[in-house]
């Protein structure tokens, strides 16, 4: 969080037991540390430096973890603006393919989810309505056809439970909202692809207003 946050700066070097950020980790939790921190590109290990961060353009700001602390941190709103674009350019072309190849038991899978969502959309915070979202989403990506698409949904998940778990959902959730999952399972199904598209771009551009405004609220 530290390093997200721009406590340490790009090109320091990184104290794994330092007062000031409260962190404070034996040799091995800080080299197992270290490692997933350079696994992320968030710092490169030199020799008799330790770890050293790296400028935020290295880092692989689709992994889930990194999305989770930057949700997490000072610059929320930012991180929301972002993922929120890169839902809008990803999104709604998945929905358009998957209604050209998805398979039956996707169209099932998406039809499934989009119910849940409904059952459990009285308690939109809670654990059941978010594995529903997140298995909509995941599968609706799958389903595309296009394996770098698909490769996202660890990220889109990760950005749904950094809403739900940082206070930017509502606790009912919106009818409009989930009436369109149901509109895209149903246009897949249908292998409208126009109809797939637009209720998608749909449902990102509703979910970034609802966070925007709850962040609003919250701060």
């Amino acid at each position: 969080m530290a390093i997200v946050e721009g406590r340490y700066a790009p090109g320091e070097r990184v104290a794994l037991a330092d007062p000031v950020t409260g962190v404070d980790a034996s040799r091995t939790v800080a080299r197992e540390a270290t490692r997933v921190l350079e696994a992320l590109g968030m710092v490169t290990v030199r020799r008799r430096m330790g770890a050293v961060v790296n400028p935020p353009q290295r880092w692989n700001s689709f992994d889930p973890r990194l999305i989770s602390w930057r949700l997490r941190s000072r610059d929320v709103a930012a991180q929301l603006r972002w993922l929120s674009q890169l839902r809008s350019a990803v999104e709604p072309m998945a929905a358009a393919l998957a209604a050209q190849a998805a398979q039956p038991e996707q169209w099932a899978a998406l039809t499934e989810a989009a119910i849940n969502m409904v059952a459990q959309s009285r308690d939109a915070t809670g654990e059941e309505y978010l594995a529903a979202d997140a298995a909509f989403h995941r599968t609706l990506l799958t389903a595309s056809g296009n394996p770098m698409f698909a490769a996202l949904g660890g990220s889109v998940e990760a950005v749904l439970r950094g809403r739900t778990e940082g206070g930017l959902m509502p606790r009912e959730a919106d009818a409009r909202a989930v009436r369109l999952h149901g509109d895209v399972a149903a246009a897949v199904a249908a292998g409208d692809a126009a109809a797939a598209e637009q209720a998608m771009r749909q449902i990102v551009e509703e979910a970034n207003r609802a966070a925007q405004a709850a962040l609003g609220q919250t701060g």
